[in-house]
Formats: C-alpha cells, sequence, structure tokens
C-alpha cells in the first residue's frame, strides 16, 4: 500500500529522535528525556511501521542500545545481548502470557522466573576455566566495551568461580548498579573533601564502569547481580533458570535476594504489586520487574524477536510523582545558541534521588503547563536522569511563600549579552555566536568530538577547562596547544600532554565531511556534510554557493540552505575556517558531482550490510555517493547490489531471493579500486 508522504516523515523524525536519545543514554550516560517518553517514542514507532510495513533493519525499533564510546577496546559479544520488551499495566501482562500460549501451543500454566528489575548497568563476565577473563558492557548488544580493569575492582564479583573447572568457558549476565547506601556515603564523604556531588547512583555507576583509571574506579562501592547466562562451554547447566541461579550462587556469584519462582501471570502479577509496594524499602533503586519464562527449553522454543528474547519481559512500575514549589526560572544557552528554560526546584526527593532542578523544555512547554514562578508542580521521575515536571496544582488552599510572576523570555543572552532572536515557532536563540562563551565551550566540544575532528583526549572536561583558563577561546586554538601548557594544568601528566598533542596533530589530516560537520554549521549532520562534500568536491565552491546551488543538494531544503549560507557569510567563520587552515588542517580533494552522468555508478542505488572490516561503513558509503550511487538502508526490487560483510543477515537473504547482485567486502574493494583508478 502507498504509504502518505506525513507518516513517512513522522517515522524518520521518530527514528532520528530515538537514535539521540539512545547515543545519550547508552554512551554518554547524559539522558535528556525520561524512560516512559523514550518508550512512547518507541512503541509508536513500532506502531507505525508494523502497520504500514516500513520494517528497516537500520531502524532503531530493530537493534539494542547504542555505540560503544571510544577510549575502550571493543568486545564482540559471542550471543547477543539483547534488551528486553515493556509492559506497563496488567492487561498488557495477561496478553503477554497469551502470547506465549499460543506459540507453544498450549493451555497449561507456565512457571516464571521473577527477580526485581534493577536501575544499573549491563555487563557480561566472561570466566574461563573458572578465572575471571574479560568484563565487558552490553553497548550496541553486538559490541561491548571491555571494562575488565575496573570490574575486577568491584569486591562482590569473584575472580574465580568455587570451584574452579578445567576447560570451561561460561558467560554470565548481570547489572552492575550503586546501592542506596552507598550512593549516600559516598556523597557525604565527597561532600567533606570538597568534591563534586554526584546526581544518581545510575550515573554513578556507569561512570565508574568507564574510567580508565581502576583506581578511582574502587572508591565507587559498586555491587552487581547475576540476571542470566550467555555463553556456555563443558559444563551442563540446570533446565531451568530458577535452578541456574542457585547454581551459580553456590560458584560465589551474586544473584537477586528478592528473586521468587511464580507459577501464571496471576502469580506474577502479585509478585510484581508486592515489589512496588516495598520499592522505597530496598536497598537498591529499581524501576520495575523482569518475567522470564522459567524452562529453559521453551526459551528455546520461543525464541527471539530481533531486539528482544519472546520469554521474558519488563514490568515498569509507575512513574513516581511528588510536589514542590517552583522558586525561580533561569534560562541556559546551548552549542547553537538555543536559550532553554530550567526551573529551579524547592529540593524533593523523589524517584530514589534529591531534585532541585530540571529543564522546562522550552517556552511552549512553559505556556501549556500554565506555568508561573511561585506554583506549586508535581515532579515526575521514575528511575529516570532527568525528572519532569508534569501539572501545575491549581490553588488548594496551601499559601505560598513566593509571590507568582510569569515567565519572560530575557531579551539579552545571559552568558554573553547579545540580543535574543525567536527562530521557528517555538525556539529562541542569542545572536552571538562564536562570541558567546556557553556557545564557544559547546562549539569546541563538538569541533573536538569523534564524529567531527576525532581529538582523542580532548574530553569535555578538558576543554571546559582551557576555556576557563583562558588558554583557548576558539577551536583555532586547539593547534596551538603545546605540551608544557597542558602537562601545567590539575591532574595532566607530560605523557598524557604529550599524548593529546599528537591527536591533535593527527586530527590535522582529516576529510571534507568531517571538517564540514566539526563546523557546527545549524542542522549540518554527518550524511549532509557528506552530501556537500560529494556535490561541491571543495570547499571553496560550498561557500560561493547561492540558495539555487544549496537545494539542488540531496538532503539540503530552503531552510538548511540559509542555515548554510548565512554561516558562510559570516566573515568572523571564513576568517576562523581560514585560520585552520593556516595551522595546517587539510584533507584529500574530492571530484565534485555536478556532472551526474559522468559517475560510473550514477543511477545505482547500494545496500550495506553485516560488517565491514577492511574500512568504516561511513567510508564505504562516501566512496559510494562519490562515485554516483544511492546508499539504502533496505533491500527492494530497485536495489542494484547488496555488499554483506561478515553477519549479514535478513538482507542478504532478500537479496538471494531477489536475485539481486551481491559482493563480499573483498569483491567491494577490488571494485572500488577498479572504478577509481
Amino acid at each position: 500500500m502507498a504509504v502518505p508522504e506525513k507518516i513517512l516523515r513522522e517515522v524518520d523524525a521518530l527514528r532520528q529522535q530515538i537514535e539521540h536519545h539512545n547515543r545519550l543514554y547508552h554512551s554518554q550516560d547524559a539522558p535528556e528525556i525520561p524512560d516512559a517518553d523514550f518508550d512512547s517514542l518507541l512503541r509508536r514507532l513500532e506502531e507505525l511501521e508494523t502497520h504500514y510495513q516500513l520494517l528497516d533493519e537500520a531502524s532503531p525499533s530493530q537493534r539494542v542500545g547504542g555505540e560503544a564510546i571510544a577510549g575502550f577496546t571493543q568486545v564482540r559479544h559471542e550471543i547477543a545481548m539483547l534488551s528486553l520488551s515493556k509492559v506497563f499495566d496488567e492487561a498488557d501482562l495477561h496478553s503477554f502470557e497469551s502470547r506465549l500460549k499460543k506459540r507453544l501451543e498450549t493451555e497449561s500454566a507456565i512457571q516464571y522466573s521473577c527477580e526485581p528489575k534493577v536501575d544499573g548497568i549491563a555487563v557480561s563476565l566472561l570466566y574461563r576455566d573458572g578465572v575471571l577473563e574479560r568484563a565487558a558492557t552490553r553497548g550496541d548488544g553486538v559490541t561491548g566495551e571491555d571494562i575488565t580493569h575496573n570490574v575486577r575492582t568491584i569486591s562482590s564479583i569473584p575472580l574465580q568461580l568455587v570451584p574452579k573447572k578445567k576447560n570451561t568457558v561460561v558467560e554470565i549476565r548481570g547489572e552492575i548498579f550503586l546501592d542506596k547506601d552507598g550512593f549516600k556515603k559516598l556523597n557525604e564523604t565527597s561532600e567533606k573533601e570538597g568534591g563534586k556531588i554526584f546526581v544518581n547512583p545510575r550515573n554513578t555507576a556507569a561512570g565508574a564502569i568507564r574510567q580508565l583509571d581502576p583506581k578511582r574506579a574502587a572508591k565507587i562501592p559498586l555491587k552487581m547481580y547475576c540476571y542470566s547466562v550467555g555463553l556456555v562451554e563443558g559444563i551442563e547447566l540446570p533446565k531451568t533458570l530458577s535452578e541456574i541461579f542457585t547454581l551459580i550462587e553456590k560458584w560465589g556469584l551474586p544473584v537477586n535476594p528478592d528473586r521468587s519462582v511464580e507459577n501464571g501471570i496471576d502469580a506474577c502479577l502479585k509478585y510484581c504489586l508486592a515489589l512496588l509496594e516495598k520499592r522505597n524499602d530496598l536497598s537498591y533503586e529499581i524501576d520495575g520487574a523482569v518475567l522470564k519464562v522459567d524452562d529453559s527449553e521453551l526459551q528455546q522454543q520461543l525464541g527471539n524477536n530481533a531486539r528482544s528474547p519472546r520469554w521474558a519481559m519488563a514490568y515498569k512500575f509507575p512513574a513516581e510523582e511528588k510536589s514542590t514549589t517552583v522558586l525561580d526560572v533561569e534560562f541556559q544557552v546551548g552549542r547553537t545558541g538555543t536559550i532553554t528554560p530550567v526551573a529551579r526546584l524547592e529540593p524533593v526527593f523523589v524517584g530514589g534521588v534529591t531534585v532541585s532542578n530540571t529543564t522546562l523544555h522550552n517556552m511552549d512547554e512553559i505556556e501549556r503547563l500554565g506555568l508561573k514562578i511561585g506554583n506549586r508542580v508535581i515532579v515526575r521521575r521514575a528511575g529516570d536522569v532527568i525528572p519532569k515536571v508534569v501539572k501545575v496544582i491549581p490553588d488548594d488552599g496551601i499559601e505560598s511563600k513566593l509571590e507568582k510572576r510569569a515567565i519572560l523570555i530575557p531579551k539579552t543572552c545571559p552568558a554573553c549579552g547579545s540580543a535574543v532572536e525567536k527562530d521557528g515557532e517555538v525556539l529562541y536563540r542569542c545572536s552571538g555566536g562564536i562570541i558567546c562563551p556557553a556557545q564557544r565551550k559547546e562549539s569546541i566540544k563538538h569541533f573536538a568530538s569523534r564524529s567531527a575532528m576525532d581529538i582523542e583526549g580532548l574530553g569535555n572536561k578538558l576543554i571546559e577547562l582551557l576555556v576557563d583558563k583562558e588558554i583557548i577561546s576558539s577551536v583555532a586554538d586547539i593547534y596551538t596547544l603545546t605540551v608544557e601548557q597542558l602537562a601545567s594544568l590539575e591532574r595532566m601528566g607530560e605523557k598524557s600532554a604529550t599524548n593529546i598533542v599528537s591527536a591533535i596533530e593527527k586530527s590535522k589530516q582529516t576529510t571534507l565531511p568531517r571538517f564540514l560537520f566539526a563546523l557546527g554549521i545549524r542542522e549540518v549532520g554527518e550524511a549532509t556534510a557528506l552530501q556537500l562534500a560529494t556535490h561541491f568536491g571543495i570547499l571553496e565552491s560550498i561557500i560561493a554557493a547561492d540558495l539555487e546551488s544549496l537545494v539542488q543538494v540531496s538532503d539540503v531544503g530552503p531552510i538548511m540552505a540559509e542555515h548554510i549560507q548565512v554561516f558562510f557569510r559570516n566573515e568572523d567563520n571564513i576568517g576562523l575556517i581560514k585560520l585552520l587552515q593556516g595551522c595546517g588542517v587539510t584533507w584529500p580533494s574530492i571530484e565534485p558531482g555536478h556532472d551526474d552522468s559522468a559517475k560510473p555508478l550514477q543511477g545505482e542505488t547500494y545496500v550495506l550490510t553485516g560488517s565491514l572490516e577492511q574500512m568504516p561503513r561511513s567510508e564505504a558509503k562516501a566512496k559510494l555517493i562519490a562515485l554516483g550511487a544511492k546508499v539504502a538502508g533496505s533491500v527492494s526490487k530497485n536495489t542494484s547490489c547488496v555488499v554483506a560483510g561478515p553477519g549479514a543477515g535478513s538482507k542478504l537473504l532478500k537479496a538471494e531471493e531477489l536475485g539481486i547482485k551481491t559482493l563480499d567486502e573483498g569483491e567491494f574493494i577490488a571494485l572500488l579500486d577498479d572504478l577509481s583508478s
């Protein structure tokens, strides 16, 4: 059936939003929205993809989590670490069991292993011959990060199993977390020592296991509860998950004491409600319960979906809500100059943490809530990092100490004093650009980030320190940094300083798409930067392009074209580009793509699937686009060729069914060499 353009746009927007929040949550530990909001986005996407037959392996609905972060060795999970589907009420829980019985063709009661859904970080522990060999984060479910050096510091995780068994391999999966008491004591100690106050247990645990220095990780009293096994060799496990828990506990591994075995979904619901009742009395944070078919053979029969096992379900608890008063509203300035209102709240303990501020997103949200300074409000948080004001409480007779005042957008930027301008229907922006201190820090962070100039070691905290100390004031100043300047900073040794200067020098050899993306032009992401580079070939042509020329580029519409033109008409920006080139930043030229007929793959559509081992997928995509090909995310009758690396799945099968030409990576690289010669 023909899919309405409106639906296609919504699906595309949802995928981009979900990918964005996935990266923030899984790779940066800095989520912007509550779990409930993210779940709502994902459910809407899944509904649209199913109803309109828009399922695509590249969609975030078909994969787990986010990408592994830089700075750690990547680990490929032999058996994928899948995420769990979620339900939110009794009816959905019964539907879950009905699906199981239908698939198993039985009306008999199903036995479940039930446990609290701990709010922590999913990890994998690999024991070889009974000795801990490797620990890894879940990452995107297929590839995680090696965190063995930090996991070894967690006292509840055994370095060897009891008893040790030769010629065995067992992978234990579980959740690393920081309990309430440990979190409280950690903050008390940090406050006494004049250190930072940690925001919540989950973020603190996530930061600890991603420390490069295990001595720092050891200062965080992390714990772990095991919840399943993955790869097993040379060991015969019991036939049920509950018995496996008993066995691995005998091996010395920590398992959740609040787990239970229940017969039938009604008994599971009683377990969930009882767990919810004692939630605040538990020693650790939870946001629900996990129900798993106990019988391992039935688990095998039920199998998995693309992103989750069919035999398990997470029952999410309702969000926790508390009332408090809005004491004030301040305005923060983002990397692109966006002015965002932030509510300062009378501190309230909700969802396991003390909340004293929260974003209000934009002025439309304030208007929708009917919010004023001095209002009493409902704040919701349920295992979420960012709390949310969900409702203004009508005057209920409780006298407020504050006079109610309207919330007005400032006329000048709170960071630099430049005029504030309206941008579209909702947003307001600072007009100061690079002169604005708030934008300066964020612009430099973006410039140095992995997808931009990829300057390893030049992280956010170091950039903030360098700007605060007035050592750098623009991205060009990065290339004047010396080992001596960096080594003089607190907690920065000469070796680290030398490595950073080497990384800065290495970043000078970049590509035009990366450089364009690094400039931070509004709405120009990695894909658009690639299209601009391959269309025009050289930076000078992009700078000189008029609006009519810019909209000829794939993915560039009239509004984005205006943003690009405004950026390059700014003399300060042109001066900065020249300064960067003068510092030695350079890139190889690209054959401009104006004469499409001259491109050998013009009119052809390629699909990349599986893992490319000899070149990054982004590089493969760039080469194809430069040769005139369109790169699609799914296989159809219009596909010209499918490039299949190791691990290729349904896309390769569909290509074979349709009789579409396929290439392995070696054949693909040979083709590129032939066409480029």
